[in-house]
């Protein structure tokens, strides 16, 4: 969309006299996908303790987190390979800024579904409510491309900064 303006990783470090955005340098790289790789290893750990709760859980919540899990994963992939991306939501948008070989299996109505987890569906509206099926099978979605985009990523990339 005309106006979007690009997301950044790290704002203050990464920001440009223009209001764009630049890749960091390699060394910089590999710390940045940590962090993509850190908030989205929290979403799916979210949704699935959350899950848990059994039919008492917010399934729309679950799927909510599901989809960040997702979206922060294939951004987390974009950082590395220094695509530049927009800030949004849309999953398939995302998804076909991969290019084709490190797309992970992710049918159209399944990304169209994460997106609308994120989207519409966290506030209140005339949709059917999340059913447990539903964050259940998002949860699922969730890990396998977590597990697919995990394989193309450096290793050093998925360890947790030493404190």
């Amino acid at each position: 969309m005309r106006g979007e303006r690009t997301l950044s990783v790290r704002l203050n470090d990464l920001l440009c006299a223009r209001g764009r955005f630049y890749m960091p340098e390699d060394k910089e790289i590999t710390p940045v996908v940590r962090e993509w790789v850190t908030k989205a290893e929290n979403d799916l750990k979210n949704a699935a303790h959350t899950l848990r709760m059994g039919e008492g859980c917010p399934a729309d919540t679950v799927c909510f987190h599901a989809q960040q899990c997702v979206e922060k994963y294939l951004k987390a992939y974009l950082v590395l390979e220094g695509t530049d991306f927009p800030k949004t939501h849309d999953v398939e948008r995302v998804w076909n800024l991969l290019p084709e070989g490190a797309r992970p299996k992710l049918s159209l109505e399944d990304q169209r579904r994460l997106t609308a987890y994120a989207t519409f569906m966290r506030y209140p509206g005339d949709y059917e409510p999340v059913s447990l099926t539903e964050a259940r099978r998002a949860v699922r979605i969730a890990r396998r491309v977590r597990t697919a985009i995990r394989k193309l990523l450096p290793k050093e990339s998925l360890r947790r900064r030493s404190k």
